[in-house]
């Protein structure tokens, strides 16, 4: 994240929102916006193209949550909820939704700084996990189709599993290619021709 955050807080109540702004402003280096109303939220939310997302609801009931989490980008960027009370059951549907910290007992100036800064290091943590899982489902996938592609020049060459695989790097290398875009060609054209 850059020095200076960009914030938006999605407060209805006028009053709290100052008191939000300038709690926020005496705790760090930001530029904040107020969404007052959750009306077209995730339009407004995506014009400032925020850090994280601060939520302010006294109540909120199932379908609020999933509105305001889904509006606020959770997957794009960290979303604090501050929340008055407990409300059932709510916090495990937010985390799910993305939400990167749910605070019960709403929002104080005292706790603004280090929720925000948890809801930060938890979504970059969440992030780097997706990334790292889905770079894992991609090299799983890719080695599946390079097994499947060594069986096919085994049974079409009748060679073995090593003099496969040199023979799909070396075709890969003369193309510059990578092995697992030679291999796809070729399952691929297996698939065409069987």
């Amino acid at each position: 994240m850059a020095n200076q955050l960009t914030v938006v807080v999605v407060e209805e109540d006028r009053d709290r929102a100052i008191a939000i702004v300038d709690a926020l402003r005496n705790g760090a280096d930001c530029n904040v916006h107020v969404v007052g109303n959750t009306s077209g939220l995730a339009r407004k939310i995506a014009e400032y193209a925020p850090d994280i997302v601060l939520i302010d609801i006294d109540h909120p009931t199932r379908d609020m949550l999933e509105e305001l989490t889904l509006a606020s980008g959770p997957l794009e960027r960290p979303v604090a909820m501050f929340v008055s009370g407990a409300a059932g059951g709510l916090a495990q549907t937010a985390i799910e939704a993305g939400v990167s910290a749910y605070v019960v007992d709403g929002l104080s100036a005292e706790r603004i700084k280090p929720v925000m800064d948890t809801a930060i290091a938890r979504f970059s943590m969440v992030r780097q996990m997706r990334n790292e899982l889905a770079e894992t489902r991609r090299a799983l996938e890719e080695r599946k189709v390079i097994d499947r592609a060594k069986g096919l020049l085994m049974k079409a060459k009748g060679i073995d599993e090593d003099a496969a695989y040199a023979l799909l790097r070396k075709t890969a290398m003369d193309q510059g290619r990578r092995v697992a875009d030679v291999a796809e060609a070729l399952v691929t054209a297996s698939g065409l021709l069987g």
